[in-house]
């Protein structure tokens, strides 16, 4: 048996299949596979990605900093780095993050997916006004995970990106959110916005900004999108938790999408569901021109393909 089925073979036999059909709808999505851009892969962890989604067909490698650095980090994680198409850049990291972004712009590479530079140094570089990569959104990130505890995969998002989302921000978080989930084929994603509480109230403006939300869900803001809210996380997770309180509703228990009401209580509830509750993830950092894989030195080896996964799946033609 090959390498490569070896690891297909140990990947669908995971605790989290809705994660694993995700890589092997990207392995089959375009042949031969496009390239990623690894940016400055400086370490033992970046290389074993590197060597990963090579292996397993998800996408080509390019990887994008100083060839004396590659070629260390590539005989501590036991890689040939002869194996992988390499573009030499200076020694500092954001030129290496300069030279990746030069590649996406001139569509040779379908994403970036950051190395061991910090990842300050690669979103400085994204957002400049001038070189990087801005759209016409504000930047954001999405998590889609695999609980055990739910039915199928559920989006979370932002638990990354912005620190207090103003309404406007928020706008443009769901507008990310919903497109990528149009993209894989969730044509009426179901959408559930986060607060305390489930009730509007004006001293919490998560529940403020959750009913202008869904206002502007019923104007036609995302067409197909079915946005409900407030949600206690609860209620919004829970169709039994929504029905003892009595709420109507479509989206509790079922939905597709949760939009947090900012950074703080993102980031627990995406630490909850990875240590508490089991859970794995793909994550994506959307908005740019090109997706990015902004994965961090704690995450799985399956979190990290399973993000290159949803970064080719997000660029597919045909889904």
């Amino acid at each position: 048996m090959g390498k490569a089925n070896e690891l297909a073979t140990t990947a669908t036999t995971s605790a989290h299949p809705r994660l694993d059909a995700l890589v092997d709808r990207a392995r089959h999505a375009a042949r031969p596979p496009g390239a990623i851009a690894l940016v400055y892969p400086g370490d033992a962890l970046a290389m074993s990605a590197a060597r990963q989604m090579a292996q397993l067909g998800v996408a080509r490698p390019l990887l994008v900093g100083p060839l004396e650095i590659i070629q260390r980090a590539a005989a501590a994680a036991q890689v040939d780095a002869r194996d992988f198409e390499i573009v030499d850049t200076p020694g500092q990291p954001i030129e290496a993050a300069r030279r990746a972004i030069t590649l996406a712009r001139e569509a040779q590479v379908l994403a970036l997916m950051k190395g061991s530079l910090h990842t300050d140094e690669l979103m400085s570089a994204v957002v400049d006004r001038n070189n990087g990569l801005r759209a016409d959104t504000r930047i954001s990130h999405l998590f889609l995970f695999d609980l055990p505890r739910y039915p199928k995969l559920l989006g979370l998002t932002d638990c990354a990106v912005n620190i207090a989302p103003s309404l406007a921000t928020k706008r443009d978080i769901l507008s990310n959110a919903i497109g990528l989930l149009k993209t894989l084929g969730i044509a009426r994603p179901k959408v559930g916005i986060l607060a305390a509480v489930e009730t509007v109230n004006p001293a919490i403006q998560a529940t403020v900004d959750a009913q202008a939300l869904v206002a502007l869900a019923q104007q036609g803001a995302w067409p197909g999108a079915q946005v409900e809210g407030p949600f206690g996380f609860d209620n919004a997770f829970s169709a039994d938790a929504a029905r003892i309180k009595k709420m109507e509703s479509s989206v509790s228990g079922d939905a597709d999408l949760l939009l947090v009401p900012d950074l703080n209580a993102g980031n627990m509830l995406y630490k909850s569901f990875t240590y508490v509750g089991g859970g794995e993830c793909a994550g994506l950092v959307l908005g740019a021109r090109v997706p990015l894989v902004m994965t961090s030195r704690a995450d799985s080896p399956l979190a990290r393909i399973a993000s290159v996964a949803l970064a080719v799946l997000a660029t597919a033609r045909n889904n």
